[in-house]
């Protein structure tokens, strides 16, 4: 896409697979597509997803829905997911999984002579970011980040990386093609769907077994206050909690594992905010919520990192006409950013004009309904990590990269974690 729009400026239309598609790269003709979408903006869904829901006759929640069905669904769910009230709620079940990934690095770290850990670290971001947003969703620890998981867990974790890696070679294909194209890949994403569902049914009996038993009323995580609310049917709580833990995990992981590549081949910014950090925590004991909100540079860190290309439809277009926002272009274009191959955090606190220019989580009223999560789960896990080790990369070197349904490192980068003394 970076190559076509180079050759055919910043906006071209092509056709991909079945869709009409029209590529859009600067912000002004982002803002212009966003602010045309009205009061019900529609969204791609994912086929293969949409054809186990039919199949099992489950119900779907906002990612595959559109139209009046998604926009109360929608305002019912932002009270508890996305506002800065309900964020504050679920802020403690994040940091404390972060401060557990420092424990299991410095267990780790202690057992090699070399006191330092040069290691691959996707996997285990993969671990934390899915133990971290289970826990805010569903109010329990999987153990994910324990030396060995259980087997309830094992399974669990394996059937969200089947569903990831089965998802992409099945975007393109028609739903009635999709069991008869690849018996084994189709049976493989539906059996990996289906211990998703039953991990939901699990955790509502256990939520409802502590309803029964008259406990003290505590925050059990986003799961249990919709329950406890009734807003919302039980079948559609549990179709958006499957698919907030499906679209929660890569979408993190990924990021994370990029932002940590680049400080570790930008000391300078490390530095910079660890000392933030310091700064921070001087201050005295405040909530949580306050003490992220003072530390902006460790906020931009990730924000410089994440170019995921996103879509939308466009209502000025053509009708079913796939609209796409090229923001991994967007983000190395010189006619949108000065120096856009270097990593500089400090470009999105100066008083230039960045409207529209960091769009990974969407905008508007279809914005990533888990964007408060992700931003709040990325950066406690920043902040406890740099405050307790120095990050080093064996080559500094570019990472070529491929899509993999989200925009992956060909080959992880392999970084070394000192602890500071």
């Amino acid at each position: 896409m970076q190559r076509n729009f180079q050759r055919l400026g910043p906006i071209y239309r092509e056709t991909i697979g079945t869709y009409n598609c029209v590529n859009v790269l600067l912000p002004r003709d982002a803002a212009q597509l966003f602010q045309s979408e009205g009061i019900f903006p529609r969204r791609m869904g994912i086929e293969s997803w949409i054809a186990h829901r039919q199949l099992r006759n489950h119900k779907c929640g906002i990612f595959l829905l559109n139209g009046e069905e998604w926009r109360s669904d929608r305002l019912i769910l932002n009270k508890e997911v996305i506002s800065p009230a309900g964020t504050r709620k679920f802020l403690p079940f994040l940091n404390a999984v972060a401060q557990d990934f420092v424990t299991l690095m410095h267990r780790r770290i202690s057992k090699n002579t070399r006191c330092s850990l040069t290691i691959d670290l996707y996997g285990d971001l993969f671990r934390f970011t899915l133990e971290g947003s289970s826990y805010a969703l569903y109010g329990e620890r999987l153990g994910l980040l324990e030396e060995s998981p259980n087997a309830e867990s094992q399974r669990f974790i394996s059937a969200v990386e089947t569903m990831l890696r089965t998802t992409l070679p099945l975007l393109f294909i028609p739903p009635g093609l999709m069991r008869w194209v690849n018996t084994k890949l189709w049976r493989d994403h539906i059996e990996a769907w289906d211990t998703i569902f039953k991990h939901a049914d699990k955790c509502i009996q256990n939520i409802y077994q502590e309803f029964c038993l008259g406990q003290p009323r505590k925050y059990s995580g986003i799961m249990a206050e919709l329950l406890m609310q009734a807003e919302l049917p039980l079948d559609s709580i549990k179709a958006n909690i499957t698919e907030f833990t499906a679209g929660g995990v890569d979408t993190t992981a990924m990021p994370l594992l990029f932002t940590l590549f680049e400080l570790a081949r930008n000391p300078s910014v490390q530095t910079a905010i660890r000392r933030e950090i310091a700064e921070a925590e001087s201050q005295g004991p405040r909530e949580l919520s306050k003490v992220l909100n003072s530390m902006p540079l460790l906020k931009t860190a990730a924000v410089e990192t994440m170019a995921p290309p996103r879509s939308v439809r466009l209502p000025s277009a053509a009708p079913q006409t796939l609209c796409q926002v090229g923001l991994y272009a967007m983000g190395r274009s010189p006619e949108v950013f000065s120096n856009p191959e270097r990593y500089d955090p400090l470009r999105w606190l100066s008083k230039e004009d960045n409207s529209f220019k960091a769009l990974a989580f969407g905008f508007g009223a279809r914005q990533c309904i888990g964007r408060r999560l992700a931003e709040t789960e990325m950066m406690l896990f920043l902040m406890h990590v740099l405050r307790n080790f120095r990050i080093d990369t064996v080559s500094k070197a570019d990472i070529k990269t491929v899509f993999g349904f989200i925009l992956m490192p060909e080959k992880p980068p392999l970084l070394t974690f000192r602890p500071i003394d």
